[in-house]
């Protein structure tokens, strides 16, 4: 299963398909005993599917067929044992994707010449997403970190090793002498070239960046190269061969300071808007100033949600079992947002007091 969406990911996903490309969603959960209604509600969105696409007259037995099968390939594919909050696949003609998402989505299922992306989107601007780059004399590793795991990731050539034959590590760690490898000339080349390869990284998926390592690895890296500068420093060795577990809890504290500081910077950001006149609030405020691309700053609480119906313009709260819901505004709206080039931050819930849920700061 999917979970890291780069812009070019999102771009591929968003292109035209033939008709019908099938986007079926629903809500997971990772723990028991909500979990337990997973396998039902996901093989009823499945079956919701092939009725759909059985009983639309555009599409021809053929490409039906051939849709049904990817969805059944798909469906082999999902692991219920790691469900997160949300589950989405993906079916056209001669492909299929299947994604995990840390954010709960509507139970749904789209047929159109576009595969509904909004709620990846959304998932992903949601877990905050980050680069850690691991740094040692001999080794070089890149992790994707989101809200609450990081992963390998092989972007930019990564992990980088230095060739054995011109650099021990074993050997000097031997000795005590592990502090010399970051004064000769050949760890400076590798560090060099590992500030480059992350560079270009960062110029291909822009996010906030952690270096971790030894405290020598971390000086040398931020004198030979430019972007351990702006990074957050982890004085923490010994994790370019470890795994995920090791380089999440060494990066926990960190995060969670970070979130802290970040929250406080968007609350005094959204008063000062107050005073400036420069400031929304609420579904139906936001959705206008969202689709004109006045939004330079999005506050969302993180377990926010609403559903609405939209009467021409204007965002009522819908009524159970109104077939014209809107249920996943929300998302819409962070993806607006972030389609005309707005800062979107997920707060903790009740950190927007009187806001209901979701605040921004405008352009104009």
């Amino acid at each position: 299963m999917e979970h890291a969406l780069s812009p070019a990911t999102l771009a591929e996903l968003r292109r035209p398909r033939p008709y019908p490309a099938v986007s079926v969603l629903t809500p997971t959960h990772r723990r028991e005993p909500e979990s337990g209604q997973d396998p039902v509600r996901l093989r009823n969105v499945v079956t919701e599917a092939r009725r759909r696409l059985e009983s639309d007259p555009a599409v021809t037995r053929e490409r039906r067929n051939e849709v049904v099968a990817q969805l059944d390939r798909a469906l082999a594919e999902v692991d219920l044992a790691h469900a997160e909050e949300g589950l989405v696949i993906f079916a056209a003609p001669g492909e299929h994707q299947v994604w995990s998402l840390a954010r709960t989505v509507p139970e749904r299922v789209v047929l159109s010449d576009t595969f509904l992306t909004r709620n990846l989107v959304a998932a992903q601007a949601a877990g905050n997403p980050f680069w850690v780059l691991s740094v040692s004399a001999d080794r070089v590793t890149l992790w994707s970190g989101g809200e609450d795991r990081v992963v390998q990731d092989r972007a930019g050539g990564f992990p980088l090793e230095r060739r054995q034959e011109n650099f021990d590590a074993e050997r000097q760690m031997q000795v005590g002498d592990l502090k010399s490898a970051f004064r000769d000339e050949g760890t400076r080349q590798f560090l060099r070239e590992a500030d480059t390869a992350m560079s270009t990284v960062l110029r291909e998926e822009p996010r906030p960046l952690y270096v971790t390592g030894d405290q020598a690895a971390l000086s040398l890296l931020d004198e030979v190269g430019s972007v351990a500068k702006c990074a957050v420093h982890v004085p923490h060795g010994g994790l370019t061969h470890a795994g995920p577990e090791a380089v999440w809890q060494a990066l926990r504290p960190v995060l969670e300071a970070e979130a802290r500081k970040d929250t406080t910077s968007v609350v005094r950001e959204l008063t000062s808007a107050r005073g400036h006149r420069t400031y929304a609030a609420g579904l139906d405020e936001l959705w206008q100033s969202a689709l004109e691309g006045r939004v330079r700053l999005l506050a969302v609480e993180e377990n926010f949600r609403a559903t609405v119906r939209d009467l021409g313009g204007h965002l009522v709260p819908a009524e159970p079992g109104d077939l014209d819901a809107r249920e996943d505004i929300v998302d819409e709206i962070v993806e607006q947002c972030l389609e005309t080039g707005a800062d979107v931050r997920f707060v903790p819930d009740g950190a927007l007091g009187d806001a209901d849920g979701i605040a921004g700061v405008l352009r104009y």
